[in-house]
């Protein structure tokens, strides 16, 4: 119900603030275009529509991974730069010689969070889906909208009758109401995220699980999980102290003798090794990670020890930060530095081991789809191993 009540707020504002903006853009034709043919204003308006489904295209490709591991902070970004198009709308009016520029700026952006309403709404809809009834869940919500979207088209309507006596007033109405409806919009989509509770796993979602079994000892539940995610609209979370990446060794930078130590202790068997790298020289500002590297080949429990003992290492790490940072700013790593790394990486193996039947058997017991963990095309990244 949390859910839904946010959705009144967003559909009705939105859907007010639509039939505005094409009211405006109609004004626009009328006064760019009176001394044109009726077909030269046709032909405007199908090439912006072409161009924004053409862009829309090309988002959705560009950005098919970000779907399933961003969900949250792509769906509100696109809400952000669909309120924006249609300010950009109400603006043809005031400028009818750049028309198409103006409506076709905004329709690509439209297009753009268009699809990504589209391509995120399957997973919200599951998320709510208890039995597997995702098909009752979205029915029920094509309903809602539809309800919802008409509620804003009868208070659109109410503000033109108000003022339909007063065309200066008219024409000002979309610029007073469109930050309160815009504001109001956003507030609904935002709140309403929040009680989305996604059950697939994600690095992320899975670090805040692993983080949660070794400081308290349980896995947490989708709820809990999705109120630490939050949204993260500024990818803040990638800012904390010793941050965990997926991926391989960048080639842009010299691999630190640290990493290439570590890389040389892989055998046949791992299916992943772990160690420390370093962004932006020594320099004491520098991004430091803890990087996680998969081998082809690699399934769903070896992401999950790879990533439990990754957690392990960062504890491990955040109570001697000066001396690891130390390590890391020298240009050559002594012995004790190589001894004291393995040493680390043994030692959390070894808890990550102990610990990660459990783990993956409560993460399952809590209702989260454990089958695959899904990872962006960065992060899907492998290495190859060859025995010499």
């Amino acid at each position: 119900m949390d859910y839904v009540k946010w959705k009144l707020l967003h559909r009705v504002f939105s859907s007010a603030l639509q039939v505005l903006a094409t009211q405006a853009m109609f004004r626009a034709i009328g006064i760019g275009y009176s001394r044109s043919l009726p077909s030269a204003a046709a032909f405007n308006w199908v090439l912006k529509d072409g161009l924004g489904r053409l862009s829309r295209c090309i988002y959705t490709a560009s950005l098919a991974s970000a779907f399933d591991t961003n969900l949250k902070r792509v769906r509100f970004s696109t809400s952000v730069i669909f309120s924006l198009s249609i300010g950009v709308e109400l603006l043809t009016p005031v400028f009818p010689q750049y028309f198409l520029l103006l409506a076709s700026i905004a329709n690509i952006a439209k297009q753009i969070s268009l699809a990504c309403y589209l391509v995120t709404g399957s997973a919200v809809h599951r998320s709510f889906a208890v039995a597997d009834n995702l098909g009752e869940v979205s029915a029920k919500a094509q309903i809602q909208t539809v309800c919802f979207d008409n509620l804003g088209l009868m208070l659109a309507a109410l503000l033109n009758m108000s003022f339909k006596n007063n065309q200066r007033l008219l024409a000002a109405l979309p610029f007073v109401v469109y930050p309160i409806f815009a504001a109001l919009d956003l507030l609904g989509i935002y709140q309403g995220l929040k009680h989305v509770h996604l059950q697939t796993l994600t690095k992320d979602r899975l670090e805040i699980i692993l983080n949660t079994w070794i400081e308290s000892g349980y896995v947490p539940l989708p709820a809990e999980v999705s109120k630490k995610e939050g949204i993260d609209i500024f990818n803040t979370k990638s800012k904390d102290f010793w941050p965990i990446r997926i991926g391989i060794l960048s080639t842009k930078v010299q691999i630190p003798k640290l990493s290439l130590m570590a890389m040389k202790s892989v055998n046949s068997k791992d299916y992943y090794f772990i160690c420390l790298e370093t962004f932006g020289g020594l320099a004491r500002n520098a991004e430091r990670n803890i990087l996680l590297c998969l081998r082809e080949g690699a399934g769903t429990s070896d992401v999950i020890m790879g990533l439990l003992q990754a957690c392990y290492i960062r504890k491990a790490l955040i109570p001697n930060k000066n001396q690891w940072e130390k390590i890391l700013r020298a240009s050559d790593v002594s012995d004790s530095g190589f001894k004291e790394w393995f040493r680390l990486a043994e030692d959390s193996k070894q808890r990550a081991e102990r610990s990660v039947r459990t783990v993956t058997d409560q993460i399952a017991a809590m209702g989260w789809a454990a089958k695959n963990i899904l990872l962006s095309t960065r992060e899907q990244a492998r290495y190859s191993f060859i025995d010499d």
